[in-house]
């Protein structure tokens, strides 16, 4: 872990907007919990459409792009000895 400055552009709750250094444009944070909860919304959502369908690959593609993320997330915290805000 290192600190680095950042310019921070709005620091509303769950939706904070951040750019970090050598970046060209800002990006948003999504807390743990949140993140792990838009998760398994996508994952509820592929669960209940129809297989094979348009719909049910996109809501696939967005359910793993976001397990991903969950995956990371909990791996960076864990290698740091920190502890998950939200069941792991």
């Amino acid at each position: 872990m290192r600190t680095e400055s950042v310019e921070l552009y709005s620091e509303a709750t769950n939706v904070a907007i951040i750019r970090l250094p050598g970046r060209q444009f800002p990006g948003m944070l999504i807390q743990g919990d949140t993140l792990h909860n838009l998760s398994s919304m996508a994952a509820h959502a592929l669960a209940g459409a129809e297989p094979g369908s348009d719909h049910w690959h996109d809501i696939k593609e967005l359910a793993d792009q976001l397990q991903s993320r969950v995956s990371y997330y909990t791996q960076v915290l864990r290698e740091h000895g920190m502890e998950l805000p939200f069941p792991g």
